[in-house]
């Protein structure tokens, strides 16, 4: 009998345990640090996003975490008056998608945060407020945060103005994949690249991409894609540079198979270039943060929040 008593013994302490957690969860969820225009922020609450925090490596004090759950509070109210408010399914998705930049399906992201003791609700809160008070700024005050092309020469001192970069241009392109199944072996890959490289000598126009990869089976053309200089990433601008108009690009193996890019025309345009892209974006954020900045600073001023 020793060794049921001994089971009976562990499941009271397993109990126990269980019971002592219960009692103090939800006392200490009840237990409020601040009332922001009648809502309460609790010290769970303020555990929740330290731990949250913590996994990106950020460090605060439980002071300055709750100042932030403050302004998110403040910032959800505001949008709500300007008729900003996500739906479930936009949440679910900004959700999903920030677990799909980690590697994880929404299900595993909600997983992975529960070992740690967190909450999906306090990343999905987190979510929320950034999704509506981005929305609003930008919104409310659009006229004020453009950036001018006087600002940007200004800013660039003369450079990025397509003189000494190559130029600026507009592509227009067909993105075309002879599909590969997951799973093949090196030499499926192999064989599938020797006859795209084989296919590309027979394409001298987007016509003839057309033609060819229409009527062929697991391959795809799709529709025309229109980028600029400025769109695109270094090494595919000077990749599409390279090419002759009319010609696809060498062979690349991707997760769906081998892929080529069919050039159908590049010709200059007078948009921003990279450089003056870059600058353009880092003139915007610099409106954009002095203006959030002056906006909550406003918004708090006129909230009820009192600190318990």
């Amino acid at each position: 009998m020793l060794f049921p008593l001994r089971l009976t013994v562990l499941a009271l302490i397993a109990i126990a345990a269980v019971s002592a957690t219960a009692g103090i969860a939800p006392a200490r969820a009840q237990s409020v640090a601040a009332m922001v225009n009648g809502e309460p922020i609790t010290n769970f609450d303020i555990d929740q996003r330290m731990r949250l925090m913590a996994l990106s490596n950020q460090r605060s004090s439980r002071k300055e975490v709750l100042e932030e759950l403050i302004d998110e509070k403040v910032k959800i109210r505001e949008a709500k008056r300007y008729g900003v408010d996500p739906s479930a399914a936009d949440l679910d998705a900004s959700f999903a998608a920030m677990g799909q930049r980690m590697g994880l399906s929404a299900d595993q992201l909600t997983h992975t945060l529960a070992g740690r003791g967190i909450r999906a609700e306090t990343l999905r809160n987190r979510i929320k407020a950034e999704m509506v008070w981005g929305s609003l700024v930008r919104g409310r005050f659009k006229d004020s945060l453009t950036v001018n092309d006087k600002a940007v020469r200004a800013a660039s001192g003369g450079l990025g103005d397509g003189k000494d970069n190559g130029g600026n241009f507009e592509y227009q392109m067909r993105p075309i994949i002879l599909v590969v199944p997951r799973g093949s072996p090196a030499s499926a890959i192999d064989m599938r690249r020797k006859e795209a490289e084989t296919l590309r000598s027979r394409v001298q126009s987007c016509d003839d991409a057309n033609a060819l990869f229409r009527s062929m089976r697991n391959a795809t053309i799709r529709d025309t894609v229109v980028k600029t200089s400025a769109d695109l990433p270094q090494a595919l601008r000077e990749l599409l540079d390279k090419t002759p108009v009319g010609h696809l690009t060498a062979p690349e193996v991707t997760r769906q198979g081998i892929e080529m890019v069919a050039l159908c025309s590049r010709k200059p345009t007078s948009g921003d270039t990279p450089e003056q892209r870059k600058i353009r974006e880092k003139l915007y954020m610099q409106k954009y943060e002095a203006r959030s900045k002056s906006y909550l600073r406003d918004i708090r001023k006129a909230a009820m929040i009192e600190y318990r």
